[in-house]
């Protein structure tokens, strides 16, 4: 029986990394892991995220035995991903801000990079500015409230245009944020709601997020792995309540999530 991709992430955020490797891996099997318990992480500690994103991780894996971690989940990775690899001995990929395609991408040089508050105040961020963005300048904003809109949508409800609206304009409003041509979208969460996102710029703007280079490098350590012939049912986990999950359930069999267990 081949062992499964283990995905990670506070909500449904993550999902956005599961759909571009279900693109490249459609028969894998998968466990998707989410710490509604811990909801938000973009307001909690870094000591707090620190000490229990490995000791979540380290119960999913002894449980579900997967053959790689995926953390699909900015705050986590940027905080917790070498604690985690420390801790775990199967290999664990992380999520970080798409700084480096956005600098290639970007013709004025003004980048925006939205994310949640724990995240843009990385110093993680800072080293990938430094060493992928000299000369241009990244204007972020933290937008927590995005997380809700995208687990609005994912639940069968219309996001919150006001937050949609209030993410946008806390870059634009900033200095040089009338030149920003590129955004990053530095919550998995976040390109749940591109189109949403999309749909309320009036000028050319381009969104980008990491999911497509994350499956992959996923893609690229899972090359020697034999997969089933056809799709199995995924397994989706949560810290929470289960009955809590009943009205994303429509949402989750569309990636193929079907079996739903409480950790």
């Amino acid at each position: 029986m081949s062992k499964p991709l283990l995905f990670f992430d506070t909500g449904i955020g993550g999902l956005s990394v599961l759909r571009e490797s279900r693109k490249l891996i459609p028969n894998a099997p998968i466990v998707y892991a989410a710490d509604y318990a811990g909801l938000p992480y973009g307001q909690k500690s870094e000591r707090e995220l620190a000490a229990r994103v490995p000791a979540l991780l380290g119960r999913l894996v002894e449980r579900y035995q997967p053959g790689l971690v995926t953390i699909a989940c900015n705050t986590a990775s940027t905080i917790a991903l070498d604690y985690v690899r420390s801790a775990l001995d199967v290999p664990v990929v992380g999520t970080v801000p798409a700084v480096k395609p956005a600098a290639e991408m970007t013709r004025t040089g003004a980048i925006g990079l939205l994310g949640t508050e724990a995240t843009i105040r990385q110093p993680y961020v800072d080293r990938l500015a430094s060493e992928f963005a000299v000369g241009k300048k990244l204007i972020r904003f933290g937008a927590p409230d995005l997380v809700y809109a995208a687990e609005q949508k994912l639940r069968g409800d219309l996001p919150d245009t006001d937050i949609i609206q209030s993410a946008l304009a806390g870059l634009f409003s900033q200095e040089d944020g009338d030149r920003i041509d590129t955004i990053i979208l530095a919550c998995t969460h976040f390109p749940l709601v591109g189109t949403e996102l999309q749909n309320s710029v009036s000028r050319d703007i381009q969104f980008i997020d990491g999911s497509a280079g994350i499956a992959r490098r996923i893609l690229h350590l899972s090359a020697d792995r034999k997969w089933p012939e056809s799709k199995e049912n995924g397994v989706f986990v949560t810290t929470g309540k289960l009955d809590e999950l009943e009205p994303y359930h429509n949402a989750l069999k569309g990636f193929g999530l079907q079996e739903f267990h409480a950790l």
